[in-house]
């Protein structure tokens, strides 16, 4: 994208010295990534506080204290930057260390995502699914193309539960790992933040588990069969 410049003028400064002085110092204009993280804060903010709807690039340009110029030229309209702007903001969730523990493991990565919905992230998470209900024709446009943070690290960790056997591969799709990450935002939009820590658990054990367990039993041979086809 390269690096970024600031075309809004240069804002006078006041200080002790030039009142005294009778001089007003240039205020130093923002630019490269301290520009760009001025300008993804200020759209997390208007997500926070207007929603996408109201959201304009004048508005953003105000609070990031740059020019309308300025994001045009980098972003071609609202919905790039927004788009940009969340994924900015989005915190890597690690994989846990493969210590054998799937529910630990689970409750890891879920306990994480659930402090991220409670920050940043989460506002801007959050909004968006708000604007996504409301404005469909908003789905198609945003939704393909951003990614969820907790699907990476939940997949591998089932992927190596699998690998162990504790459940077959088919369980191993995008909805699958994408119900416990969902459960929370539910749970976010719903009641709110933080998402206590009881309710990780439950998703863990109420859910994830069980869904999981009944792949297992749907592979199991049924009373009566063999592992094999001789007679």
């Amino acid at each position: 994208m390269g690096v970024l410049d600031n075309d809004a003028p240069a804002r006078p400064r006041k200080t002790r010295a030039a009142a005294t002085a009778g001089v007003q110092p240039v205020q130093r204009r923002k630019r490269g990534e301290e520009l760009r993280a001025a300008i993804h804060a200020a759209v997390l903010d208007e997500l926070r506080e207007r929603g996408f709807t109201a959201l304009t690039m004048d508005s953003v340009a105000a609070r990031a204290q740059t020019g309308k110029a300025t994001l045009y030229r980098y972003w071609p309209g609202k919905t790039e930057l927004v788009i940009d702007a969340v994924h900015s903001s989005m915190s890597g969730i690690e994989v846990p260390a493969d210590d054998g523990d799937l529910r630990g493991q689970l409750l890891t990565v879920l306990g994480r995502a659930a402090d991220d919905l409670a920050g940043p992230t989460g506002v801007a998470a959050r909004s968006l699914i708000a604007e996504f209900v409301r404005t469909p024709e908003l789905t198609e446009a945003v939704a393909p193309h951003l990614e969820d943070p907790v699907i990476a690290p939940i997949s591998e960790v089932l992927r190596r539960a699998a690998v162990r056997g504790e459940f077959p591969a088919a369980a191993l799709t995008p909805r699958v790992a994408g119900v416990g990450p969902d459960m929370l935002r539910s749970y976010a939009i719903l009641h709110g933040v933080p998402i206590p820590d009881a309710i990780v658990t439950e998703i863990v054990d109420l859910v994830l588990l069980p869904l999981l367990t009944g792949y297992a039993h749907s592979a199991a041979p049924k009373p009566g069969e063999s592992g094999n086809s001789s007679g």
